[in-house]
């Protein structure tokens, strides 16, 4: 049967009509049968069309079509028709065509646009019908809105002279849509329009053409879009100028010691905002002719004159001869007190203290006997633990009985009162004033040739001073501090990252005769094939040098370092600021980082935060934390993980699911968070974390059941399981309970050493001389797996020394002393009484 050509679209239009009411569940739409209208000629035109829409936070957007002429008009959305039921339809007739006109509008939800998020876009167009035909739309894009909260790039502080450029970097965080960046100079907008010296790049940089002193202020880039307004970090920039000098005043008149002067000032300009001083005099002086000379001091009065110049002359240097001797016999008043340097020896060996002159009953004289039978070593220059003193005591090989047959006991007695008010007074002197006082992060000591160790409790760094390390006759007052990335500024190049924390020993430039041995944690998975390694050390000036290449060291160098899993001991006979810099040689290369979940201990509203931390695995980032979640209030709910963070240029992200959505809800706008890759890899950045916001249906709500995923994007990854209650749990609580490492920080003397100096004596000395039978040095490196540094143990005057030093440092204070026994007693030395010691030795 033939039809007639402007039918076909209503035929068209019913059989899909019937076809959608007959599909039933499997189709999503249906379709209402078109009327056959009576402008057959005539095909729908959109006087509306659906325009691309952004979802912000949980508000649903709505969609708009309107046609005329227009008979039937239905969404389709991601290639699926709408439910019939989802449109609220409007029909009207067009004023002056007389056209059928129909309107058509849909909401879309967030959870419609989750459903494919990841897969595709979201996107819906309209269709309409008329008796000639149908048209399409366009395509219109739902998108979720969100902003991230971290900053690509922020900028950072600058210090520049007048007239220079400025450049500020600026990469706003990651957005939908894409943020508008503007800049805020103490809080007021930057308006390039107003001000031709500034203007914004593409990528959002602040440049200043030319620096002026009222550019000295405070920059923040902030980034808004529809969701957020985000603000970075402030940047403080300083425009300083450097003074220079204004013209010389004239001469002036001769005077009577027959010279004249000139003068200027450094105000040409004066410097300003830190900038440097002139240099050079303000003050210029020449000889007068002689003629001017002898014509300018004629005259009685101008003899009266040289005589009163004199008079004051002579005045002023007696009035300096006073002072001076003044200051003399203020400060023999502190080195009289000491007539042997051996006082600060006092606290490690016996002394005798007794008035040397009856005119001066404070006035000691030291006199130590080392050879006397007593086992007390009296005296202390730092405070020790309270309790039991510590006691030695070995039970198998040749150091089973070092001290005879029995026990013996380092006893630490108090100093006299006369030695404490000389320690009291040597403490008190402008040196020793000078180091910093009172921080978690430092600790000090004074130290003589007998050596001693400080640590840094809960950090993982210390400082081991064996003994002879410091001459005899010298005494020190040694510091070790732990800096926080954020107050040094180290710079870094290409792929290099900072794997350990920057740590200070000082002061700078003493005189060391041994090399000292600084132990501190590392973060990096260490591969020869995937790192280079490099030691860096601050300079006097301030940059920062590489002042060793791990794997490439030479016998005799300043600098060695043995390498472990999780820690470097460097050795260094100077003293300075340390840091371990790697640089990636392959995307194989990895940092361990420590993921460690907190969350309030107590929840007294509806909302419930959870804050995973992303730290690098040292003890030092773990201390800083768990003392910065006690001051928040915040416990640990689940024992921490370790994640391998490659050089792959991925960024870290994190997300929750399986929350219960009865008892839970997630605060969270977009499917994870992430943490850009350069945060993390440059090292430089503390307390880095993401926070998770959850809201409870109920205040009677206790119980928290879901999943926490950590992973780096085609990396590795890290899934938490939580299941607790927020009131009661508190089962992970003592995991991260700080605990102090070996005592007090500051230890001098034998009590700072596992292995008695008496019996370290012996071994040194029978293991340094080469034996043909392997009895030897070498033999115990190997024993103690240390074979690989046999060149630098070598290259210093006694091996056996280095070798027991390492181990010090490597096992104090929890090193097991009987296995060190049995390693030096299987060397097979034939002298069974080697390292015995007698009671006089003692």
């Amino acid at each position: 049967m033939a039809v007639r050509p402007g039918l076909w679209p209503a035929l068209l239009g019913i059989v899909l009509a019937a076809w959608l009411r007959g599909s039933g569940a499997q189709q999503s739409a249906t379709v209402a049968n078109p009327v056959p209208g009576a402008i057959p000629d005539l095909l729908p035109h959109f006087l509306v069309e659906p325009e691309d829409v952004y979802i912000v936070k949980n508000k649903p957007v709505l969609l708009v079509c309107k046609a005329v002429p227009a008979t039937q008009i239905f969404f389709k959305c991601n290639g699926e028709w709408v439910r019939q039921v989802d449109h609220v339809i409007e029909r009207s007739t067009d004023g002056s065509s007389g056209l059928p006109t129909m309107e058509v509008r849909i909401n879309v939800s967030r959870q419609q646009v989750e459903k494919v998020f990841g897969l595709e876009e979201y996107w819906c167009q309209c269709v309409a019908w008329s008796s000639s035909g149908t048209t399409k739309s366009q395509k219109a894009y739902i998108r979720i809105a969100y902003l991230r909260k971290n900053f690509e790039q922020e900028p950072l502080a600058k210090e520049v002279s007048l007239e220079q450029g400025i450049v500020l970097p600026c990469r706003p965080p990651e957005g939908i849509p894409p943020a508008e960046v503007e800049w805020l100079r103490n809080e007021d907008l930057v308006d390039p329009s107003l001000d031709p010296n500034v203007y914004i790049t593409r990528e959002h940089s602040l440049v200043v053409r030319q620096a002026r002193l009222a550019d000295t202020a405070n920059y923040t880039c902030v980034a808004k879009n529809i969701v957020a307004r985000r603000r970075s970090a402030s940047a403080a920039v300083i425009v300083y100028v450097d003074g220079s000098w204004s013209p010389w005043s004239k001469w002036s008149a001769c005077g009577l010691d027959c010279t004249h002067w000139r003068s200027r000032e450094c105000s040409d300009p004066a410097p300003r905002n830190g900038g440097e001083e002139c240099q050079g005099t303000d003050l210029d002086t020449r000889n007068c002719t002689s003629d001017l000379c002898v014509h300018t001091a004629s005259g009685p009065e101008d003899v009266a004159l040289y005589v009163g110049l004199i008079a004051v002359a002579v005045c002023l240097v007696l009035l300096l001869l006073v002072l001076i001797l003044v200051y003399c016999r203020k400060k023999e008043g502190l080195d009289s007190d000491v007539a042997d340097s051996s006082i600060l020896t006092s606290g490690f060996q016996p002394v005798s203290i007794k008035p040397s002159k009856a005119d001066n009953p404070h006035l000691l004289t030291i006199q130590p006997d080392l050879s006397t039978t007593t086992t007390t070593y009296q005296g202390s220059l730092c405070p020790r633990q309270d309790g039991p003193s510590p006691k030695f005591q070995l039970t198998n090989g040749h150091l089973l009985s070092p001290l005879g047959g029995g026990r013996h006991t380092l006893h630490h007695s108090s100093p006299t009162s006369e030695a404490e008010e000389f320690v009291s007074r040597l403490s008190t002197q402008n040196y020793f004033r000078s180091l910093p006082r009172g921080t978690s992060n430092m600790t000090y000591g004074t130290f003589n040739f007998l050596g001693g160790r400080l640590m840094i409790p809960n950090t993982g760094i210390s400082l081991l001073i064996p003994p002879d390390a410091i001459p005899r006759g010298k005494i020190y007052e040694i510091y070790l501090t732990l800096h926080k990335p954020e107050d040094v500024r180290l710079p870094l190049a290409g792929c290099q990252t900072l794997l350990s924390p920057i740590v200070s020993c000082g002061p700078p430039g003493v005189l060391l005769t041994r090399p000292v041995i600084l132990a501190m944690d590392h973060c990096g998975e260490p591969s020869p094939d995937s790192w280079s390694l490099r030691l860096k050390k601050q300079s006097c000036e301030g940059s920062w040098e590489d002042v060793l290449h791990l794997g490439e060291e030479a016998p005799s160098h300043l600098y060695y370092c043995q390498l472990e899993a999780s820690a470097c001991y460097v050795f260094t006979e100077q003293l300075g600021r340390f840091a371990l810099v790697g640089e990636a040689l392959s995307v194989a290369a990895a940092k361990r980082l420590k993921l460690l979940l907190f969350a309030p201990v107590a929840c007294t509203s509806l909302e419930y935060n959870i804050r995973v931390y992303c730290l690098h695995d040292t003890h030092d980032a773990l201390k800083e934390v768990v003392q910065l979640e006690k001051q928040l209030g915040g416990q640990l709910i689940q024992e921490p993980r370790v994640l391998h963070f490659k050089d792959s240029y991925h960024n870290l992200r994190l997300s929750i699911h399986d929350v219960p959505s009865s008892l839970w809800k997630s605060k969270l706008l977009v499917s994870y968070q992430e943490i850009p890759f350069y945060h993390i890899w440059n090292g430089t950045q503390q307390y880095l974390h993401c926070t998770f916001t959850l809201e409870r249906v109920s205040p009677s709500t206790s119980d928290l059941a879901c999943k926490l995923w950590v992973w780096q994007v085609e990396g590795d990854g890290q899934s938490f399981s939580i299941n607790f209650n927020i009131t009661k749990d508190t089962r992970f609580a003592e995991l991260l309970a700080l605990e102090s490492e070996g005592g007090v920080p500051a230890l001098v003397g034998p009590s700072a050493f596992k292995i008695p100096f008496l019996i370290r004596q012996k071994i040194i000395s029978s293991l340094d001389p080469p034996c043909s039978r392997g009895a030897d040095w070498r033999t115990l490196a190997q024993k103690l797996h240390l074979d690989s540094h046999l060149s630098f143990f070598a290259s210093k005057p006694s091996p056996t020394a280095m070798i027991l030093n390492l181990w010090e440092a490597r096992h104090f204070p929890n090193g097991n002393l009987s296995q060190l026994a049995a390693a030096v007693a299987g060397l097979g030395q034939p002298d069974a009484g080697l390292f015995t010691v007698s009671e006089a030795e003692c």
